[in-house]
C-alpha cells in the first residue's frame, strides 16, 4: 500500500488512467481505492486532483466506447460471451436486461457502481441502438460521477486513508494475505450462490427433438417465452410463443389446461430463467411443463438446420 501510494503521488496519472481503464476493461483490478488514494493525495500532497479526475473520466470513455462498438457490430453475442466470464453466469443475462429494461441507457450513469452491470452496460447500449452521441455524454456522465465519489471519499476521509495505509505497512506481507483470503471469500461466495442457483432450477429438461416429437404427434404444446423485455428487443423469439411477463401469472396459469405440455424457453446460461417459471408452473399442478435444453439458441440451431437440410435436398436428388 505505501508503494502504491509512492506510485500514484510519482506517476499519479499514468496509475490513475491505467488502472481504471483496465478494471473497465473487464480485468479484475480494483480500481477504486487507487482513486480513494488519488483524491487523499490530492489534500495532503496538493496533488493535481483536476488532471486525475479528466484521465479517470477519459478512460472510463475509452472503455465503454470500446465495449460500445463491440455491442453494436456482435450484439447478443457479446453480451453471452461477457456474461459466460462473468462469476455469476447464469444470473448475469437476466439481471443485466431487467436493470438496462428499467432504466434505459441512461442506466449508464450509475452502472459503474453495480458489480458486473458496469461492464454488460456498454454493450447492450450498443445492441439496443442508442445514438453514439448520447451514449457518449451519458459514459462521460457516469465516469464524472463514479471518478469524483471515488476521490471525493479519498479526499474527505484523507486522514483515514492514510492510517489504512500505515496500518498496511506495518502488516507487510501479511497485508497482501489478508486481501487475498478476502478475495478468495468473496469468489467461494459466488460459487455457492451459482450453485444454489442452479440447484433450485434443477429440473428435466426437453430437448428440441422431443419438442418437435410432441409437436408432430398432435399434442399440441404451449410454448412459453420467459425472456425479459430487453432480450425480446434484441432477439426475434419463438413464432407463436406465449410471452410470459406480459400477463399476471395467477390469471395466465388459471386459463390454461393443466394437463398440456408446456415448454418454456429463455436466453440464459444453463436455462436458468426458464428452470425458474416452469418450477412456478409445476407448484400450480401443471405437471407437464418444462424448460427448453439450450433456450432459443437450441431452437434457431434447430431451425438453421433444418434449412440447410432443405437446400441440401435438390441438390441431392
Amino acid at each position: 500500500m505505501t508503494q502504491l501510494s509512492h506510485l500514484i503521488h510519482v506517476y499519479g496519472v499514468l496509475i490513475v488512467f491505467g488502472t481504471v481503464l483496465l478494471e473497465q476493461i473487464g480485468l479484475p483490478i480494483p480500481a477504486f481505492p487507487v482513486l480513494i488514494i488519488a483524491g487523499a493525495l490530492a489534500v495532503d500532497s496538493g496533488a493535481n486532483w483536476p488532471m486525475y479526475l479528466a484521465v479517470s473520466v477519459l478512460a472510463c470513455l475509452i472503455s465503454d466506447y470500446f465495449w460500445f462498438r463491440a455491442g453494436r457490430y456482435y450484439g447478443k453475442r457479446i453480451l453471452r460471451l461477457l456474461c459466460k466470464i462473468s462469476l455469476s453466469p447464469d444470473s448475469c443475462v437476466s439481471q443485466t436486461e431487467d436493470n438496462f429494461s428499467r432504466w434505459g441507457a441512461k442506466s449508464l450513469v450509475v452502472a459503474k457502481f453495480i458489480p458486473g452491470f458496469n461492464t454488460i452496460a456498454p454493450p447492450l447500449a450498443g445492441a439496443m441502438g442508442t445514438t453514439t452521441s448520447r451514449f457518449v455524454w451519458l459514459s462521460i456522465a457516469g465516469g464524472l460521477l463514479w471518478s469524483g465519489v471515488g476521490m471525493g471519499l479519498g479526499a474527505w476521509f484523507h486522514g483515514s486513508v492514510d492510517d489504512v495505509i500505515a496500518w498496511f505497512e506495518t502488516l507487510g506481507s501479511t497485508a497482501l494475505m489478508v486481501v487475498g483470503v478476502l478475495l478468495a471469500l468473496f469468489v467461494l461466495f459466488k460459487y455457492i450462490e451459482r450453485k444454489r442457483n442452479l440447484g433450485a432450477a434443477d429440473l428435466p429438461r426437453i430437448t428440441m427433438d422431443e419438442l418437435k416429437d410432441l409437436v408432430e404427434s398432435g399434442h399440441d404444446p404451449l410454448i412459453v417465452d420467459a425472456r425479459g423485455v430487453t432480450a425480446r428487443q434484441l432477439e426475434e423469439g419463438i413464432p407463436g410463443a406465449l410471452v410470459y411477463g406480459d400477463a399476471v401469472p395467477e390469471r395466465l396459469m388459471a386459463s390454461l389446461d393443466k394437463d398440456r405440455h408446456i415448454v418454456i424457453y429463455c436466453s440464459c446460461p444453463n436455462d436458468v430463467t426458464s428452470a425458474q417459471v416452469a418450477k412456478e408452473f409445476l407448484k400450480n399442478g401443471f405437471h407437464r411443463a418444462r424448460p427448453l435444453r439450450g433456450g432459443l439458441d437450441a431452437w434457431n440451431d434447430h431451425c438453421a438446420a433444418g434449412r440447410a437440410d432443405a437446400e441440401l435436398k435438390p441438390k441431392a436428388g
